[in-house]
């Protein structure tokens, strides 16, 4: 009687699906979940537990040397009532990504538009172009330090050759952060890559058709190209929007926040919260709050995406 009530107790939708397959799905199936094995042991062990300990920590005092006390919220708390750092952070970063993240992405599109040209070496130019994204943080930074010195830099040399006087630069609490915008888009030779591959993804004969109607070039680009690249565009925003919120090699050698807290970027903020102070649980509150703020603006343009990206398979069927 047992086994009968055994065999009729309902079974869970995986074990349904399990007992449906035939021995090659099964045997598919865990070959799949073996190969997978050493990612999923990875992210479980290496990215998950860490964000789970990060999640309790930032509700607790803890400063390495003794047990972490549990203090509830008070370290959000203290973050949104009383450190004028964090709020400077948040405006220093806000900054950098609401300004630079659309400037680097229309400086890289301009740059794949011109290597997607059918020129002798222009294989060439697009290594050319690339190169300055596979070099290393440390050494970009102090290359651009040269580069940005006010009264030898390379940058303000050429701006006093049209007459302009350049400004001082990262030693100016105006000037400082835009510095580092400009720097910026001397590597966006990766975003520039994706984009040059889906500009070569556009079939030709949308082209042809847009030349026999007698539209232009800048017909044609606001016309066919813009909208063809737009899954394009929303992936490069989004990589752009999560690295942007990140920056810290560049500010951590070049100014170290300064001046005057001018490129106060969140993740340097946090690493002297963490590894200077020691505040472990009130940097793992921060930690979280950049996770948030990340998440909440990369939904927001997921959102967005269903007004202004065109897929071809959606197109087609209008």
């Amino acid at each position: 009687m047992e086994p009968a009530l055994a065999s009729r107790a309902p079974k869970s939708r995986w074990s349904r699906r399990w007992l449906g397959m035939t021995r090659l799905e099964r045997s598919e199936a865990l070959l799949f979940y073996l190969l997978i094995s050493p990612w999923l042991i990875n992210f479980l062990g290496l990215s998950l537990g860490p964000v789970i300990s990060a999640l309790y920590l930032s509700l607790t005092k803890y400063d390495i040397v003794n047990p972490p006390t549990f203090v509830g919220l008070a370290n959000y708390q203290q973050l949104f009532g009383g450190d004028p750092l964090f709020l400077k952070s948040l405006q220093v970063t806000a900054i950098w990504v609401f300004a630079g993240v659309p400037l680097r992405l229309i400086v890289a599109l301009i740059f794949a538009v011109l290597l997607n040209q059918k020129l002798m070496g222009i294989g060439f130019f697009r290594t050319v172009f690339y190169l300055p994204s596979v070099v290393s943080g440390v050494a970009v930074a102090l290359l651009w330090i040269w580069v940005l010195q006010p009264q030898f830099g390379l940058l303000n040399y050429f701006l006093g050759l049209v007459g302009i006087p350049g400004p001082r630069w990262l030693s100016s609490p105006t000037w400082a952060l835009p510095g580092f915008i400009v720097m910026s888009l001397w590597s966006t030779g990766a975003t520039m890559i994706i984009f040059l591959a889906g500009l070569q993804g556009i079939p030709l004969d949308l082209y042809e058709a847009a030349s026999m109607d007698g539209a232009g070039r800048i017909r044609e680009f606001f016309a066919i190209t813009i909208p063809m690249i737009t899954p394009v565009i929303l992936f490069n925003l989004v990589i752009q929007i999560i690295n942007s919120f990140q920056v810290f090699t560049q500010a951590f050698i070049m100014t170290n926040g300064g001046p005057v807290n001018a490129t106060l970027f969140y993740v340097l903020l946090l690493y002297r919260v963490a590894f200077q102070y020691n505040q472990m649980g009130y940097a793992s509150a921060m930690a979280w709050i950049l996770f948030i703020i990340i998440l909440v603006l990369t939904a927001l343009v997921f959102r967005s995406s269903g007004r202004w990206v065109h897929y071809e398979g959606s197109v087609k069927g209008r």
